[in-house]
């Protein structure tokens, strides 16, 4: 640690920055008032005059995160806006591989967060989405981009892996038991397809039915004379 990074002063802002850069590199695991405390070049109660404890930390850092995702801008096109919003958080929640299982298991009223779920539904209500259906369209969409961000988090293989180990397996559907399998992996295998799973594309099938959705909802135009 550099000496002129040990004589800055502690404030919230910097434990909550070290405690991201742990959490980044080692996972919320390793996370600990001690552990924050020896990057800080300090000791773990001088922590606590600037952080309740680690659940504040925690609390902090999940925040942080959301502040990187970018919000809808004001007047945008809602399903332009809802499309930036969730690409740019997939995005984020990869770059800080721990945070979408934090984000899923807690309640989140920090600031970045608040701001993040008003303007969200702030833009579906201006484009006419009611309430419940509001809700639960941003609902759908958070459920994709978590869900997606995980299994891509924990996929056991990489996407440019994805011809080795079809090709490792084809000896299982050989056979013919499982013709449609064979011809999926054969795909992959050429080349002719990649097998990488896309986000924007289940993304994107959730859009266009929302705004079917809309459409139905606000019923027929009426014809101008």
């Amino acid at each position: 640690m550099a000496r002129n990074e040990q004589r800055q002063p502690l404030s919230a802002a910097r434990v909550l920055g070290a405690a991201l850069a742990i959490a980044d590199a080692s996972g919320t695991e390793a996370l600990t008032m001690r552990r924050l405390g020896q990057e800080l070049g300090v000791e773990a109660m001088s922590l606590y005059k600037h952080v309740a404890g680690k659940d504040a930390v925690l609390a902090g850092i999940a925040d942080l995160v959301v502040g990187e995702i970018a919000l809808p801008s004001p007047g945008e096109e809602w399903k332009a806006a809802m499309r930036h919003r969730a690409v740019s958080a997939h995005e984020v929640l990869m770059r800080h591989p721990w945070a979408a299982r934090l984000l899923m298991s807690r309640v989140n009223v920090g600031p970045a967060m608040l701001r993040y779920v008003d303007s969200t539904i702030g833009t579906l209500r201006e484009a006419g989405f009611g309430v419940e259906l509001a809700d639960r369209a941003w609902n759908a969409m958070d459920s994709h981009i978590y869900g997606f961000t995980l299994q891509r988090l924990t996929f056991p293989f990489e996407p440019q892996e994805y011809a080795g180990v079809a090709e490792t397996h084809l000896p299982l559907l050989e056979a013919g038991e499982y013709p449609h399998l064979g011809e999926m992996a054969g795909a992959v295998m050429s080349g002719s397809y990649d097998g990488a799973p896309d986000f924007t594309f289940g993304l994107d099938l959730i859009l266009d039915g929302l705004e079917r959705l809309l459409g139905e909802r606000r019923g027929p135009a009426r014809r101008v004379r």
